[in-house]
């Protein structure tokens, strides 16, 4: 049986914890809380693993930075043999309201710097992907700022039940596949 790929997207290091960027980090250390993971730096990631419904998944968080995420996606679907349509990666998107989930298929990195760099290293932007809404509440040229923010009070305080749906979420995709998670969750 083909093992699974998730991939959070982030930025390590202290100044980026608790960031709207990291959520895709935030994400997996939630699937990690909960399969009692540990996580181990490793070649461009942190790197652990579990299994759920007798499948194996390996999860990372490159330490590569958001910009070449590629890099580490790359070479750990190569080292760990996971077909491409088993992979998902989990990112933070402003075209979402906070806390909305949206999975694909495959579909246009949208400005977003990761996505850019994956689709770069692959070759192609067809890859199973987890967008997390982080909104938009920002002012016109305030974007970076508001994306590298920390959560506010309101934001922090109802993360857990929406880490929890995409949670929920990227495990359904492995157990049920992608279109069933789909039509369940978008």
């Amino acid at each position: 049986m083909k093992p699974f790929l998730f991939v959070g997207l982030g930025n390590i290091g202290a100044k980026y914890a608790n960031t709207r960027h990291n959520v895709g980090f935030d994400v997996v250390d939630a699937i990690a809380e909960e399969f009692n993971c540990v996580w181990a730096e490793n070649r461009l990631a942190y790197v652990t693993d579990f299994r759920f419904r007798g499948k194996t998944i390996k999860m990372i968080k490159p330490t590569t930075y958001m910009n070449l995420s590629g890099r580490a996606f790359r070479f750990w679907m190569t080292e760990c043999k996971v077909p491409l349509q088993n992979t998902l990666t989990i990112v933070d998107d402003l075209a979402l309201p906070y806390g909305k989930i949206r999975m694909k298929g495959k579909g246009s990195h949208a400005g977003h710097n990761g996505l850019k760099n994956i689709e770069e290293a692959l070759g192609t932007n067809a890859f199973p992907r987890l967008r997390f809404g982080i909104g938009d509440d920002f002012r016109k040229g305030q974007q970076v700022e508001y994306v590298l923010g920390n959560w506010t009070n309101k934001e922090h305080d109802e993360l857990g039940s929406y880490l929890h749906d995409a949670q929920k979420a990227a495990l359904s995709f492995v157990a049920h596949g992608l279109a069933n998670t789909m039509n369940e969750f978008n």
